[in-house]
């Protein structure tokens, strides 16, 4: 059968004979077609309809059927709004001549409908008007765009798109959503952190929001710092958990401004460096359910299931949808300037490698109906690949995607002034897409390709386009080097020189051997070197290692000495959920309530892994709250709670019992101070010696707990460090230098304040002089579990 296809309603493929049986189309309410015309071609009416044809269709027998269908006629029309064809780039809504552009890619669409939508009726799922695109005038290549001129105020945007609905293609077309431009600058739908939208609907409609040439905000001449990066020490924080407990004081608690009132404690502890997790727009009630455990609800707390990269998180803003997000959108803006004026720079932890709508059963907010066979990697018969253990993963290195993801990083960049990012299981930005063959990127085939969707690429068009950007390779990038399908890539992440990783290796090895694990004397001395192991090798530095013990995801650091299991039965979850291996140790009794013997020992331990992180090359990075010895109850994913269980602990900080703060404070100043902590390079024998028991005698024996060096630094001259994790104390013999003495800094086993002896503490000189018989036969004693700093001075006795 051929057919005449209509430009409104696009007939496909090819149908049976026409049934007598037929339906009421709802566009044209008098009139009727086929019941398995519409089945067979997928038969859908534009809403801008203007006048009727009739279609004949030519069956094969030679018979002929009769169908009434709907033409465009020339421009859609508005009462309220001046239309014109528009431009197809830049993608988005944006705010020119007078007007508003919007552009969006949907390379399978059949048609779109640009749909405008006021504030109040947002609120009552209502879409205040439709301008319907024409195939033939608001459409250039894959691109749908349409120019408009009027009064937008209190007006949202979003989109049908129109198309096949058939899974088994990778086609979730759907015109009876409203969809989410994926370029959106702002995400309109609830107004409050954890409040259920209408009828308690926990995804209620989303709409962005439509720019103004009238939008502004005062930078004040900030510009970003461009710290060297191996001067940085990262604070990894969450922006509503670090004011939002009741203790904080703030004004404005769990938003930007909250934090902004606290941005001196960061300063205080020496912190010149923010890692924001997720503050890209996501729903915290993706999760929402009745937790009997703790009698509160569970939401997604940490933010990693985004719904839109170029939006903050609104509900982080103490405005809400106010203004239409703008005032949201401004309050992160000025958490950004006021941190660079206190000479913190902020990066921000992006979720490139799945989004919120799932698998197959999740929603369709964005992405998947806008084009999901583009946006997903795919399978032949349309499953979603799941690298990100989250449902579904980005096509990253599809040739559009990648661009996508580009355009919202230089976004963040140029508009927010943000300083650079740390990419979650950025190894899936490694993956080939579901395009990827020799063909598809090199324009012929290349014999031996056996290339399949998801291999990972030695040299991945994104990671390559990011890198060579004109205005990312300025920037700090951060990359999670592992994902949930076994792509494990760290210190072989393909980082073109400046890309940087977790170094989740660092996190292992310390905790084994402070806790006193045999056989990682040797590992543990790659770690305080930068892990010239895993990256000299690559050609990269000590700072392409980010440095760290704990993060979000695992204990805390009072817990990993609290510990040897998690307790996660808060999450409701049976305690199934979170890693079970964390190489922890309780000390010798589980729980908080402990011994005193017990709790001065984890007390001790606290010290010796932040000394560790403080002394290692490569870029130290603390987690929110460690600083003080936040305890999350042993739970090593708490990820679900909105409450005290995440909350920084303000009152917990100015505790007068609590005196690990001023240990760390003081241990980052010693490390700023020092020039040979942070190098630009690996430190060689010129600078660094490594001693045991013995000066000059290291042992590296896979019985050995002692770990010893000195280091040359051209501001203190040389300073002492020695790890020993044993469960045994040691006598040790210092290195001679003629004409200089040893003076203790740093004694982890010592009680507060003669833990850390800095010039202006009181009772100084009889606390040293405690030392004198030792040092005078140049000896230092060490207890079980302790770690110390020693500093070279003149020998006036000399």
């Amino acid at each position: 059968m051929d057919f005449t296809q209509c430009a409104s309603c696009f007939l496909y493929s090819t149908p049976p004979k026409l049934n007598p049986q037929s339906f009421q189309c709802p566009i044209l309410s008098k009139k009727r077609v086929s019941m398995e015309v519409k089945k067979a071609f997928n038969f859908e009416m534009c809403p801008s309809v203007s006048r009727l044809n009739k279609l004949i269709v030519n069956a094969r027998d030679g018979g002929v059927a009769e169908a009434e269908t709907a033409v465009v006629l020339g421009k859609p029309k508005s009462t309220r709004f001046q239309i014109s064809k528009g431009y197809a780039t830049p993608f988005g809504a944006t705010a020119r001549d007078g007007g508003v552009n919007f552009a969006i890619y949907s390379g399978n669409a059949t048609s779109a409908t640009l749909c405008l939508i006021s504030l109040s009726d947002l609120q009552d799922n209502q879409v205040t008007e439709y301008i319907s695109l024409d195939p033939l005038l608001n459409k250039t290549g894959d691109v749908w765009h349409v120019f408009l001129k009027g009064d937008f105020r209190d007006m949202l945007y979003g989109y049908k798109i129109h198309g096949m609905f058939s899974p088994e293609d990778g086609h979730y077309y759907d015109s009876s959503r409203i969809l989410l431009d994926p370029y959106a600058k702002a995400v309109i739908s609830r107004g409050e952190f954890g409040a259920l939208g209408p009828d308690g609907n926990c995804w209620p409609q989303m709409a962005g929001m439509i720019p103004s040439s009238n939008d502004e905000f005062d930078w004040e001449g900030d510009l970003t710092l461009k710290y060297p990066q191996e001067d940085l020490i990262i604070y990894e924080m969450h922006v509503r958990g670090f004011t939002r407990h009741e203790s904080s004081g703030t004004e404005f608690p769990g938003t930007y401004l909250g934090v902004v009132e606290k941005l001196d404690h960061l300063k205080e502890l020496g912190v010149n460096c923010i890692e924001l997790m997720p503050c890209h727009e996501f729903n915290e009630l993706e999760y929402f359910s009745y937790n009997s455990v703790l009698g509160d609800y569970k939401v997604n707390f940490w933010g990693y299931s985004t719904i839109n990269y170029f939006s903050p998180m609104i509900r982080y803003s103490s405005a809400g949808i106010r203004n239409c997000g703008r005032d949201g959108v401004n309050e992160i803006k000025f958490l950004i300037k006021e941190a660079h004026k206190r000479g913190i720079e902020v990066l921000m932890d992006v979720v490139f490698n799945h989004t919120a709508e799932g698998n197959e059963k999740g929603p369709n907010i964005s992405f998947r109906g806008v084009d999901n066979s583009v946006y997903y990697m795919l399978a032949p018969k349309g499953e979603y690949y799941n690298y990100s253990g989250c449902g579904n993963t980005f096509n990253c290195n599809h040739p559009f995607v990648r661009q996508f993801i580009v355009d919202c990083l230089r976004y963040w960049v140029t508009e927010m002034h943000v300083d650079g990012f740390r990419f979650d299981l950025a190894s899936i930005m490694t993956r080939g897409s579901s395009l990827w063959d020799s063909v598809n990127v090199y324009g012929a085939r290349i014999e031996g390709d056996l290339l399949t969707t998801g291999t990972p690429l030695s040299s991945p068009p994104l990671i390559d386009l990011i890198s060579n950007d004109s205005i990312l390779c300025g920037v700090k990038l951060i990359a999670e080097a592992w994902d949930t399908g076994g792509l494990y890539q760290i210190g072989v992440f393909p980082h073109w020189g400046i890309w940087s990783e977790w170094n989740g290796k660092y996190r292992d090895t310390v905790r084994q051997f402070i806790k006193g694990t045999d056989g990682f004397s040797g590992a543990f001395a790659e770690c305080l070197c930068g892990s010239p192991n895993l990256y000299q090798g690559g050609g990269r530095k000590p700072w392409n290692s980010i440095n760290f013990v704990c993060v979000h995801d695992g204990f805390t650091l009072a817990d990993l000495v609290t510990y040897n299991d998690k307790h996660n039965l808060a999450n409701g979850e049976d305690n199934n959920d979170g890693e079970n291996h964390n190489n922890s140790w309780n000390c010798g009794q589980e729980g908080e309530f402990a011994s005193i013997l017990v709790k001065k020992l984890r007390k001790r331990q606290m010290r010796n892994f932040f000394l560790c992180l403080m002394v290692s090359q490569g870029v130290p990075m603390i987690y929110m709250g460690d600083e003080y010895g936040h305890t999350k109850g042993g739970n090593n994913n708490t990820y679900c709670h909105d409450n005290y269980i995440n909350y920084f602990r303000w009152d917990k900080k100015e505790d007068s019992s609590s005196d690990l703060f001023r240990f760390c404070r003081l241990m980052t100043k010693f490390r700023q101070e020092c020039e040979s902590l942070g190098l630009h390079d690996f430190p060689t024998s010129e600078r660094l010696q490594w001693h045991g028991h013995a000066p000059g005698v290291p042992d590296w024996s896979a019985s050995s707990r002692f770990v010893a060096l000195t280091l040359k630094d051209s501001v203190k001259g040389e300073i002492y460090i020695a790890f020993n994790s044993s469960h045994l104390p040691v006598t040790i013999t210092l290195p001679e230098r003629p004409g200089y003495s040893w003076e203790p800094l740093v004694d982890t086993s010592k009680p507060t304040p003669y833990d850390f002896l800095p010039p202006d503490i009181p009772g100084r000189d009889i606390a040293l002089q405690q030392y004198t018989q030792f040092l005078d036969a140049n000896l230092y004693p060490m207890l079980s579990y302790s770690s110390i700093i020693l500093v070279r001075i003149p020998d006036e006795s000399a």
